[in-house]
C-alpha cells in the first residue's frame, strides 16, 4: 500500500522529517527543518505565535503538501502514501470539528464511519473509548452541552476512532481547566506506555516540561530538539527569586525588566522570578534587591525560563497603556462587589449564593473547572445577565437599577471576543470608540494610541478572522480599554496565545493595576493566578476559597508535597470542595 519502515531506525522513529520546507506566498513558515519523533514517547511542539506549529502538524497529517524536502509518517510518505498515513494516524486539530448537534455516541459513530469502520462490529471499541475518557455516562449528551475539558477527551476518543500509531494533538489543553487537564496527561500516558508515538502541541511551557522529548519552533526553524531538562540545564545559575516583596511587587517587577541584565521576570505569588542574560553579573539585581530590602536567592531553571531567553528574552516592564492613563479616582475603596449573587437557568444553577468585594486597583483572578460558573458570575457583574437572586455593584452603580451607566465605566474582553467579522481592524476600532462616546480628536487619538500599543498597524485592512491568535486578542484588549474604563473584566485573555505575549498582556495589566485601575480576570494558566492580589475559586457555581495565591498553595501543602504549585492548589481545593458538597448532601 507503500512505503514500509526500513532498518532499525526506521523501526523506532515513528515520525521522520528531512529538510522540510513550506512557504505560503512570500511567507517562509517551516524552513530545513529535520527531526525525528519516536514510538513510545510523549513529544511537545512549542514555539510563540506563528513559529510553524501547526503547520508542520497539517503536513504530518497529510493535509498539507511541503514544497520541499520529506516526510515520513509511520513508515509512510505523507504524499506519496497520503492514505495509508490517514489510516495509521490520529488527528485532534486546535478547533476539534465536533457536530454539537449531536450527542457523544453519535458523533463518535459519525467518525468511525469517517474512517470507513464498520460501525456495528466496534461496540467493544466504543465501550473501550468511553471508559478511557470517562464519558460512559455522557453518551447521551449533546457535544454543544459539553463542558472544555469533556468536549476535548470527546475529541480525543474521536482521533482514536482507528487506533493510530501516532497521534497528533494539536493544542488539546487550550481552555481546559487543571483538573481536567491531568485527565488528557493520564490518557496520553497510557497510550505511550502502549507503545504510541504523541506528539502534543502546547502553549502551556509547563506542559511541554513533562514531555519526554521537545520540538522548539521559531519563525519557522528548529531552535532545540531533545529533553526539556536539556534546555533548562543551560541556564543553571542564571534564575533567581526576589522573596517576599508583598505590595510592590507590580513596581519591583517593572524595575527587575527595565534592567539590561535581566532576559525575563514574572510575578510568583508574593516574590519576583528573574532569569539574568547569558554572561550577565548579578549585581544590578542584588543592588535592586538591597534598594527595595527583600531577600535574593537563586532557584532551580525552568524549561519556561529557557524558552524566553532562547527567544531572546520577554517585554519590558512599561506598558506604553498605562503610562499614558491619568490615575483612578473613584468615591469608594471598593469598585466591584457582590452579595448573594446567584443566577440559575431553569432547573440548573450556574452561580449560587456568590459573595465578594473587590478593592481599587486589585487584580482580583476567578478560578475554577470548567463549568463552575465563573463566565456567568463575569456576566451579571458586567450587566449582561441579570441575577436570579442578590445583587451587584460596579463603581458604586448597583446594576439592577443602573446597568447603563455602570457599563459605561467598565471594559469587558469576552472568553470569546465578538470582534465583528464583517469590518476591519480599523473599522472595529472606530466601531468601538462610537460605542463609548468618544468623538472627535479625542476619538482619534485614542485610535492612533491603540494601534501603536497593540502593534496593529499592518493589519488595519485585515478581518479579524485572518490576524494571528496573538494579534486577534490583542484588537480585542484595545477595543475593551478604548474609553479607560476604571474597571476591567478579562475572561480567559490570553487562552491559547504563546508565552511571550503573555507577558505582554501581563505587562499592560500590571501597569493599569498600579494607575488604579481595578482588574477581574480569569484563566487556566495557574502562573497568571500568581499575578493576582487574591484569587476566588468557584467549583458547581460555589465560592469555595478567597485568598491570595501563596495562602492558597500554603493550604495544599502535605508531607509528600511540601512546596505546591498553584496548579496543586488548583486540584486540591476543588478535589476538597466537591468531597465537602457531595457529605453536605
Amino acid at each position: 500500500m507503500g512505503s514500509a519502515p526500513q532498518g532499525a531506525e526506521a523501526s523506532t522513529a515513528a515520525v521522520v522529517i528531512e529538510d522540510l520546507g513550506k512557504h505560503f506566498g512570500d511567507v517562509q513558515a517551516l524552513r530545513n527543518l529535520n527531526a525525528r519523533i519516536h514510538y513510545g514517547r510523549l513529544t511537545g511542539l512549542v514555539g510563540p505565535d506563528g513559529a510553524g506549529k501547526t503547520t508542520l502538524m497539517r503536513i504530518l497529517t497529510g493535509l498539507l503538501v511541503p514544497n520541499a524536502g520529506r516526510v515520513a509518517v509511520a513508515g509512510y510518505d505523507v504524499v506519496r502514501d497520503n492514505d495509508a498515513v490517514h489510516v495509521a494516524s490520529g488527528y485532534m486539530p486546535q478547533r476539534f470539528g465536533l457536530y454539537e448537534d449531536l450527542s457523544v455516541m453519535e458523533n463518535m459513530r459519525l467518525y468511525a464511519r469517517l474512517r470507513g469502520m464498520d460501525v456495528e462490529h466496534n461496540v467493544g471499541l466504543f465501550a473501550e473509548l468511553l471508559d478511557f475518557t470517562r464519558l460512559g455516562p455522557f453518551t447521551q449528551r449533546l457535544a454543544g452541552k459539553l463542558s472544555g475539558g469533556m468536549k476535548q477527551k470527546l475529541g480525543l476518543a474521536c482521533a482514536l476512532m482507528a487506533r493510530p500509531r501516532v497521534l497528533l494533538l494539536d493544542e488539546p489543553a487550550v481552555g481546559v481547566d487543571p483538573v481536567s487537564r491531568q485527565d488528557l496527561w493520564r490518557m496520553v500516558q497510557a497510550l505511550t506506555d502502549e507503545g504510541m508515538a504523541v506528539v502534543w502541541s502546547t502553549a502551556y511551557l509547563d506542559e511541554a516540561e513533562r514531555c519526554e522529548s521537545v520540538l522548539l519552533l521559531n519563525q519557522g526553524q528548529l531552535l532545540f530538539d531533545g529533553p526539556p531538562q536539556e534546555l533548562a540545564a543551560q541556564l543553571e545559575g542564571r534564575s533567581f527569586r526576589l522573596e517576599d516583596v508583598g505590595a510592590e511587587r507590580r513596581a519591583v517587577l517593572t524595575q527587575v525588566l527595565d534592567l539590561p541584565s535581566v532576559s525575563d521576570g514574572v510575578i510568583q505569588g508574593a516574590g519576583v522570578r528573574v532569569v539574568l542574560r547569558e554572561g550577565a553579573d548579578v549585581e544590578p539585581l542584588q543592588a535592586l534587591a538591597d534598594r527595595t530590602k527583600v531577600r535574593l536567592g537563586a532557584v532551580p531553571a525552568r524549561f519556561e525560563d529557557a524558552f524566553i531567553d532562547l527567544l531572546g528574552g520577554g517585554p519590558g516592564g512599561t506598558s506604553a497603556l498605562a503610562e499614558r492613563m491619568p490615575p483612578v479616582e473613584l468615591g469608594s475603596d471598593v469598585a466591584v462587589s457582590c452579595r448573594n449573587l446567584t443566577r440559575r437557568f431553569g432547573d440548573f444553577t450556574a452561580t449560587d449564593n456568590v459573595s465578594f468585594e473587590v478593592q481599587k486597583g486589585e487584580v482580583f483572578g476567578l478560578l475554577g473547572p470548567n463549568g463552575a460558573g465563573k463566565s456567568t458570575t463575569f456576566k451579571m457583574l458586567c450587566g449582561l445577565l441579570r441575577p436570579t437572586a442578590g445583587e451587584a455593584h460596579v463603581v458604586g452603580h448597583d446594576l439592577r437599577r443602573a446597568t447603563g451607566e455602570a457599563k459605561s465605566r467598565l471594559g469587558y474582553m469576552a472568553q470569546k471576543f465578538s470582534l465583528y467579522g464583517l469590518l476591519s481592524v480599523r473599522q472595529n476600532l472606530e466601531f468601538s470608540a462610537g460605542v463609548y462616546g468618544l468623538e472627535g480628536g479625542a476619538r482619534r487619538e485614542r485610535i492612533e494610541e491603540m494601534i501603536a500599543t497593540f502593534d496593529l498597524g499592518e493589519w488595519l485592512s485585515a478581518t479579524p478572522a485572518s490576524l494571528p491568535l496573538g494579534h486577534k486578542q490583542r484588537l480585542a484588549l484595545a477595543c475593551s480599554l478604548m474609553h479607560r474604563p476604571p474597571v476591567l473584566f478579562l475572561d480567559e485573555p490570553t487562552s491559547g496565545v504563546d508565552p511571550i505575549t503573555r507577558r505582554e498582556f501581563w505587562t499592560h495589566i500590571n501597569g493599569l493595576a498600579r494607575k488604579g485601575v481595578t482588574i477581574m480576570v480569569t484563566t487556566h494558566f495557574m502562573d497568571e493566578a500568581e499575578y493576582c492580589d487574591r484569587v476566588a475559586m468557584l467549583s458547581r457555581a460555589r465560592l469555595i476559597a478567597l485568598d491570595t495565591p501563596d495562602a492558597l498553595k500554603r493550604s495544599a501543602a502535605s508531607p509528600e508535597r511540601p512546596d505546591p504549585t498553584m496548579e496543586d492548589a488548583f486540584i486540591h481545593l476543588v478535589e476538597s470542595g466537591e468531597r465537602g458538597m457531595e457529605a453536605a448532601a
